[in-house]
């Protein structure tokens, strides 16, 4: 790819960038995810969510090659991947962002979204340089290109991940709890910034336990429960699924929490 064009220049949308069919994760005699199936189109957000231990990362390191599916498919952009290592996968166009900032702490930011840009880039780039100061100013990083990593705060570090993530230019993004520990207002950046990356043409997939969040971004959201599909659609669709429902209430919700949320029809699952 050449890099003389506009960052992230927008794609064709509505083609089917991932198709993961009958996915099985397992580890000894836990089945972690169990014959998932899913769809996802060039260019839309996708909430993946559950309850603690449905599965989510899990699901979201197979697809990014962390682990080898036990069963089932995995094809991106119609191409088999499962299987492949993470190395491969960035190549591909498919980069990814931890729960946890797993940034290089003594290096300053622009050298960490370097790394990313020579090393895990889908094609050489020929002015890194260029390159890098376009990705930091569209992730609108707010300090100084030559601060230690060790140095930000929480929600620095997310922008950092973000921008070493795009660095490769990818056209699937996987988001792991890209919220967690942020301000409502570090919040509210991040949920703008990922929808101008989806405006891109660039597809995301978001594991989030955050609800507004997910509400605020998801034009789709998938429902995982003890390693199992159980619920696909709008967010206000599954909001009101029984069996979301069920699975939420049964972990987090009070009796006077359920009740008031019945009463507006839906669930905060959150």
């Amino acid at each position: 790819m050449a890099h003389s064009r506009a960052l992230f220049e927008s794609r064709d949308l509505r083609t089917m960038i991932l198709e993961i069919e009958k996915v099985t994760k397992r580890f000894g005699g836990l089945v972690a995810v169990n014959r998932v199936s899913l769809g996802v189109e060039q260019g839309e957000i996708l909430g993946l969510i559950g309850p603690n231990g449905a599965g989510k990362t899990t699901l979201l390191n197979t697809i990014a090659g962390v682990y080898k599916p036990d069963g089932g498919t995995i094809r991106f952009k119609g191409e088999q991947i499962g299987g492949l290592n993470p190395e491969s996968l960035c190549k591909k166009g498919i980069s990814r962002t931890f729960q946890i900032s797993q940034s290089f702490p003594k290096m300053t930011v622009l050298e960490n979204v370097r790394v990313a840009t020579v090393f895990g880039n889908r094609a050489p780039v020929r002015d890194p340089q260029a390159w890098i100061e376009q990705v930091l100013d569209f992730v609108e990083f707010p300090v100084s290109a030559d601060t230690l990593a060790m140095n930000l705060n929480t929600g620095q570090l997310k922008r950092l991940d973000l921008a070493r993530a795009l660095a490769s230019n990818p056209e699937l993004l996987l988001l792991d709890e890209a919220g967690a520990g942020l301000i409502p207002s570090e919040l509210e950046g991040l949920m703008e910034l990922a929808r101008k990356i989806r405006d891109r043409g660039i597809t995301i997939i978001v594991v989030e336990h955050i609800m507004r969040a997910i509400r605020g971004i998801s034009d789709r959201v998938m429902v995982l429960h003890y390693g199992e599909k159980i619920a696909e659609g709008a967010y206000g669709e599954i909001s009101k699924n029984e069996r979301v429902v069920e699975a939420y209430l049964g972990e987090k919700h009070s009796m006077l929490e359920s009740a008031h949320s019945r009463r507006s029809g839906e669930v905060e699952i959150a």
